[in-house]
């Protein structure tokens, strides 16, 4: 029991990130430090583009968290250390993009794309409306086909 308990222990941990930020990176006033730590987990590493620099172990990502770190030991406020970082390297740096005319753009062109292919599928459907339905058989029709069945040789006794 205790060891299966250990095992799932193991494997939960084995899933979780380990932080990269070196011990002569950490601030001294606890504070700061867990500013700077949430300012790193929103901003993207340039090099792995898919974690964030406080997760990421590439050269990059250090040169961001001392930068941050600076920035903070200067007095700049959390959005301003921010507004720094993308001007050097634009908002692709932000693993959580601001609302902007581009991000709308980007979000809403799928939605816009369906709503006009909907439109153009209703337009073309009212154009051209489907066949309708061949006129109803005559009488002498519908006694041709009973005979046909009737006479059918393909038909068990």
């Amino acid at each position: 029991m205790m060891r299966a308990l250990f095992l799932a222990l193991a494997l939960l941990f084995a899933g979780s990130p380990a932080l990269a930020v070196n011990p002569d990176e950490i601030l001294s006033d606890p504070a700061l430090e867990a500013r700077a730590r949430a300012l790193s987990a929103n901003l993207r590493c340039m090099v792995c583009q898919n974690q964030s620099i406080d997760d990421s172990n590439a050269e990059l990502a250090r040169d961001l968290r001392v930068l941050v770190r600076e920035r903070i030991v200067r007095g700049d406020s959390d959005e301003q250390v921010i507004d720094y970082v993308v001007s050097r390297y634009g908002e692709f740096v932000l693993l959580k993009p601001r609302l902007s005319m581009q991000t709308l753009i980007l979000w809403g062109a799928p939605a816009a794309l369906f709503a006009l292919g909907a439109i153009a599928l209703f337009l073309l459907a009212r154009r051209h409306p489907p066949a309708t339905a061949t006129a109803p058989l005559t009488d002498a029709e519908k006694a041709q086909i009973e005979r046909l069945l009737v006479d059918d040789p393909a038909k068990e006794p």
